[in-house]
């Protein structure tokens, strides 16, 4: 399934792991190396960053092909411009996002809008069960597969807001500096997500 796909990327064998969990400070000094000319540094700022940038892309076009595309575009987008980049307003991490993002707007005007693998939408955001018995674990996919077609179902604005929210965690205020949109306005927007997912999935709630 194409969730599965985006849960297994990289590829096994693959040099890239999802290092993104790294800190600021270590990003900037790879950018600082990288400024300086040293060509390992931009290797080891691309491992660090390329599965979770990949697979933002893959949950926003549920594309292989497209975000395969906007991973490389992303990367040598942010490469030129890495100069340009001010740690002072967004985390390297947000920066990246906000590149990758735009790049799948102009991606979904040609093929048709995501569906992004939610955990678990339907309870307190943040929570998660645990299902362990079989019968429960089909339950669980069939209810993970009814979440995907109603994401499908939200607009752009409030899918992307979903999906930075529920699939990465980022703060309010980080969704808005990458959206560029207040961080009230990303707030509202995954309220309005919040609403038309339960609305839609009332069956599954009740």
């Amino acid at each position: 399934m194409a969730d599965e796909h985006a849960l297994q990327w990289p590829p096994p064998g693959s040099q890239l792991h999802d290092k993104a969990s790294a800190s600021q400070e270590d990003a900037l000094t790879l950018i600082n190396c990288c400024i300086a000319g040293d060509d390992a540094a931009f290797t080891r700022l691309y491992e660090q960053y390329a599965a979770v940038i990949y697979r933002l892309a893959f949950s926003l076009l549920r594309n292989q092909e497209d975000a395969e595309e906007v991973l490389q575009d992303s990367f040598e987008y942010a490469f030129r411009k890495l100069r340009r980049y001010d740690p002072r307003k967004s985390a390297f991490k947000s920066w990246l996002f906000q590149i990758a993002i735009s790049r799948c707007r102009n991606k979904r005007r040609r093929r048709r809008p995501v569906l992004v693998p939610l955990t678990d939408v339907t309870a307190d955001e943040g929570a998660v069960g645990k299902l362990d018995a079989p019968d429960e674990i089909l339950e669980r996919s069939l209810q993970h597969q009814a979440i995907w077609d109603a994401v499908g179902q939200l607009s752009p604005k409030l899918r992307e807001a979903a999906v930075l929210r529920y699939y990465e965690g980022f703060s309010y205020r980080e969704i808005g500096r990458i959206l560029g949109v207040p961080a009230k306005t990303a707030q509202s927007r995954m309220r309005l997500a919040q609403k038309a997912l339960r609305d839609q999935l009332s069956e599954i709630i009740g």
